[in-house]
């Protein structure tokens, strides 16, 4: 009979609602790259964000040079890589906001010390980090217990490659199968798949009409088995899992 010890966050747009603001720097430095290869296509933030949801910026530009079909040097990468983080820092710094509902849930959790509590990401940790002390919900998590595939691996990666979350399972010395992922991204969610962790998706911060699409991208093709709209549901959510993982 299984049991869930450990309960694993996305940190962008499931614990603040950052993704916005970040794809809102981020287009600046697409567009840049996309003039420097002769396209004549551009982003805003709201259309970088709609075709590369859930990616660090190391990983939309590997999907920005296969659209494209271009390439970028490793120099270059790096050198965007080092430009966008300093953007998105500054503008999550000024104004970062939890997700409706979570500080409760959060409260919640750790007065009742049952679980472990970790951030798992595929941004950059010191942009994590800003995300999550600007909003104060990094009181809930140990400094050690925030992991970044951008940061935290030997090699960077981004979800949708399970890598991150198998690391931070390994280095909390907790299985797969005791811990419960929480994700709001297709990237996220197949990341978590693939690691085998059980999945609560989440879609709160979803336009209306696109709410419902990703709902069920998370139920029916990540096999989510809850997914929420608002953060007061995760009581429900976790105690739908604990009865799933129960049962194994």
């Amino acid at each position: 009979m299984g049991k869930i010890t450990t309960i694993l966050f996305d940190c962008d747009n499931t614990l603040v609602l950052s993704e916005e603001l970040a794809f809102e720097a981020c287009a600046e430095l697409a567009n840049e790259i996309l003039e420097s290869k002769g396209e004549t296509d551009r982003y805003t933030g709201p259309s970088l964000l709609k075709d590369f949801v859930g990616q660090n910026f190391r990983g939309m530009m590997t999907s920005l040079c296969k659209k494209y079909n271009f390439t970028l040097t490793d120099s270059e990468f790096d050198a965007y890589v080092d430009r966008e983080l300093g953007k998105v820092i500054e503008t999550l710094e000024k104004k970062a906001q939890p997700c409706p509902g979570v500080v409760s849930e959060l409260d919640a959790l750790f007065a009742k010390k049952h679980y472990l509590l970790a951030v798992v990401s595929s941004s950059a940790l010191s942009r994590v980090v800003a995300s999550i002390k600007k909003t104060g919900l990094d009181k809930y998590f140990k400094d050690n217990h925030v992991y970044s595939a951008a940061t935290s691996l030997p090699k960077p990666t981004s979800k949708p490659d399970p890598a991150i979350y198998i690391h931070a399972c390994k280095d909390l010395g907790v299985t797969t199968a005791e811990c419960v992922a929480v994700e709001d991204s297709r990237s996220g969610a197949t990341a978590a798949k693939r690691a085998e962790i059980p999945l609560i998706g989440y879609v709160g911060p979803y336009e209306a009409e696109e709410q419902q699409t990703m709902y069920d991208m998370l139920k029916n093709e990540c096999g989510a088995i809850y997914v929420m709209r608002h953060w007061e549901e995760f009581p429900k959510a976790l105690e739908a899992v604990e009865a799933a993982v129960a049962k194994l």
